[in-house]
């Protein structure tokens, strides 16, 4: 009877028993109900692949002129046609191309600025964080004048100086923005290195390079994530700002901020020419934006939502 009513319990408690989902399939599960993140990785993801096969899927070069036919309407005007869906520009340039190869320089630029920043930012704000002492004090330092400086008159300063190379604007943006990484990364690591298990890995002799790859950076890169895809965003408003005064990229490389500055002689009659550019930046901040929230939630321990 005892073994009986044991059984029982036994079965009873299998019944009730809760399974707890690891850590991945608790993200997989906020990533399928965030919305947010599903709307803004698909813009995302759209645009990259676009940037990607540009050059299979423009229907003509972005770099041919032909004067016979300037300033087609797009297919929705009264003249529009299917060869040019979009339109074509001041010198006869197919404009979907144009806009296609465009999303090339502008995820380029934002990605490797953001990239750039990120290794650079993040090495010293838990260089600053761990060894604490003088050395933070004077990562703090550095933190502080550039927090001081004015981010876009110094952008446009250095890119007078350095010219408007897709290079020397990766390099340019990229010094713009690595403070924001050191802050975070000081802070979170400040809080890392008093816990035990960095105290035994001291205590065993571990290096501090190994430390801080190993047990430091794995705890930081869910905030390094996060900024990253928010500093990509502002990258991209920033080069099309610096192209459409002319600063940016150089003609006739397309650039979408670069579009938006060559149609505005146009606007009043042809207001698809900055429209379309300026909605394709729009759209991709946008969605970079709504990835990097979901991101942090998804990421979050406490599964915000």
């Amino acid at each position: 009877m005892n073994n009986q009513s044991l059984d029982t319990t036994d079965d009873r408690a299998d019944e009730f028993e809760v399974s707890v989902p690891s850590p991945p399939e608790l993200m997989k599960r906020r990533a399928k109900s965030h919305i947010g993140f599903i709307l803004g990785g698909s813009v995302v993801l759209i645009a990259l692949l676009v940037a990607i096969f540009a050059p299979v899927l423009a229907p003509a070069d972005p770099y041919d002129q032909d004067l016979t036919r300037r300033l087609i309407d797009p297919i929705w005007g009264a003249k529009g046609t299917w060869k040019n869906p979009l339109g074509t520009d001041a010198l006869g340039r197919d404009y979907l191309s144009r806009i296609m190869f465009g999303s090339q320089v502008s995820l380029m630029i934002g990605f490797f600025a953001a990239a750039v920043s990120a290794i650079v930012g993040s090495c010293i704000g838990m260089i600053g964080g761990y060894f604490g002492g003088r050395i933070d004090n004077f990562i703090m330092y550095l933190i502080n004048v550039k927090l001081a400086l004015p981010g876009l008159l110094v952008a446009l300063s250095l890119v007078s100086v350095f010219g408007g190379s897709i290079i020397a604007l990766i390099l340019i943006l990229s010094f713009l923005f690595w403070d924001r990484y050191a802050v975070v990364t000081r802070s979170v690591t400040q809080q890392i290195r008093v816990n035990d298990y960095i105290t035994a890995a001291q205590a065993l002799g571990t290096s501090h390079t190994r430390i801080i790859l190993g047990e430091i950076l794995p705890n930081v890169m869910n905030q390094i994530i996060v900024i990253a895809s928010l500093e990509m965003a502002v990258a991209i408003i920033i080069e099309a700002a610096l192209s459409f005064l002319g600063l940016g990229v150089q003609p006739p490389t397309p650039s979408w901020g670069l579009l938006v500055s060559e149609g505005r002689s146009f606007m009043f009659f042809k207001p698809h020419l900055i429209v379309l550019p300026g909605m394709a930046i729009f759209l991709l901040v946008i969605a970079i934006n709504m990835m990097g929230d979901g991101i942090r939630d998804i990421t979050a321990p406490e599964g915000r939502n």
